[in-house]
């Protein structure tokens, strides 16, 4: 991670299959593409690639998860329970929808626990959203069961693990509805773009249909098409398709990369007394675009950061003192600092966090450091970072 790294002839024929017919448009002009439906055959790939009957390709991974919960009926006043370790994207795309945010605490897998959820569900909640933050998941079977018990919706949002399995199964084809990114930086890129993954059919029909401004695609003459619903513009271009074509053909050679630099790093560190690595549900395999460590406190693993940095060693994030990714400095959402006027219910909903604190998801978040795996690191380079990490930790340690 992440695939631009790996940009190379495959992305550039598929671009320029896009360039020379001069549609970038995903819908209409048939008779000008030269038989090019970029968009169309990335969502069969990703069909094929993770298992499922369905794929909506969307403009982002943000765009991903809103849809996700419009599809499947998530609106107004609606709760939809969310993990402390996000990324800002999670509770903005509920909020766009009237839907109220519920964060509860994370466990030693850096994702939702499943005791937390099960405790902050009430009469109004609809959905829980599982991020699979840093490539992998939490307890999918427990988080699945309490989900069917209380008749929730299951989203999983993949967007950081697209690749990681659990039970076989691919990471976002579990729950209801699960959501990718292909931004700039995750594991394959369009530059812009996400999609959303389902086997139900109705929740497909109508992402279909919401994502090009409730066009109901019936084949006919585009201008004749009616609209069952209401909808948006989440359409993606035709060349941000093509670049996403290319990638997801080579998933296997950049999870094979991403495993193999993760291992040598996680080999350097594991024999350090006093260091842990997140846990990783049995059955569950990570995709291995993040290796998650645990160190005994929290000034311990701000200063390994401190040391890192000032050594060479780049990339490597305490989430803690993050602005993007961690409830403590969200408090453009703890103080509702909005540019259009909230509901009352959402209002109502979102002054717990005023007082509210995470003190279970603190106790991880504030001991971890989570070092993103590059795919462009050279053998020689990899092994010096590895060299370098265990001797600082160590050190540090004593």
């Amino acid at each position: 991670m992440p695939g631009f790294e790996r940009f190379g002839d495959l992305e550039r024929k598929e671009v320029n299959d896009v360039l020379d017919s001069g549609v970038l448009m995903r819908y209409g002009f048939d008779g000008m593409r030269n038989g090019h439906w970029k968009a169309k055959e990335l969502e069969t790939e990703l069909q094929n690639a993770f298992g499922v009957k369905h794929a909506q390709l969307v403009s982002s991974g943000t765009a991903a998860v809103s849809v996700a919960l419009a599809a499947a009926g998530v609106g107004a006043g609606d709760e939809v329970i969310m993990p402390t370790f996000t990324f800002v994207a999670s509770f903005e795309a509920i909020l766009m929808l009237g839907a109220i945010p519920v964060l509860v605490d994370i466990d030693d897998s850096l994702t939702l626990d499943p005791k937390a959820v099960e405790t902050a569900i009430t009469a109004k909640t609809k959905a829980v959203m599982v991020v699979q933050m840093c490539g992998s998941m939490g307890d999918m079977t427990a988080l699945k069961s309490i989900c069917e018990a209380h008749d929730l919706l299951l989203v999983e949002d993949a967007c950081q693990a697209i690749g990681g399995t659990y039970n076989g199964k691919s990471l976002g084809s579990i729950g209801d509805l699960g959501c990718f990114s292909f931004d700039f930086v995750k594991t394959i890129t369009c530059g812009e773009g996400g999609a959303v993954i389902t086997n139900n059919d109705a929740y497909y029909t109508n992402t279909d249909h919401f994502t090009d401004h409730g066009h109901d695609h019936d084949g006919t003459d585009r201008g004749a098409e009616t609209h069952p619903f209401l909808g948006y513009n989440f359409r993606i271009s035709e060349l941000n398709a093509a670049v996403g074509l290319a990638q997801v053909r080579r998933l296997p050679e950049f999870l094979e990369v991403q495993k193999r630099n993760y291992t040598v790093l996680r080999n350097a560190l594991s024999l350090i007394e006093g260091l842990t690595f997140r846990k990783v549900p049995s059955g569950g395999e990570e995709s291995y675009a993040f290796l998650n460590f645990f160190l005994p406190d929290l000034e311990t693993a701000r200063q390994t950061t401190k040391e890192f940095k000032s050594n060479g060693i780049d990339v490597c994030f305490h989430y803690y003192d993050n602005n993007w990714h961690y409830v403590r400095k969200w408090q453009h959402l703890t103080e509702q600092k909005s540019l259009y006027p909230l509901s009352a219910e959402v209002k109502a909903g979102l002054a717990q966090l005023q007082h509210k604190t995470f003190e279970q998801s603190n106790h991880f978040i504030g001991r971890n450091i989570s070092c993103l795996i590059k795919m462009s690191w050279t053998p020689e380079a990899l092994e010096n970072r590895a060299t370098k990490m265990a001797q600082i930790v160590k050190s540090i340690l004593g």
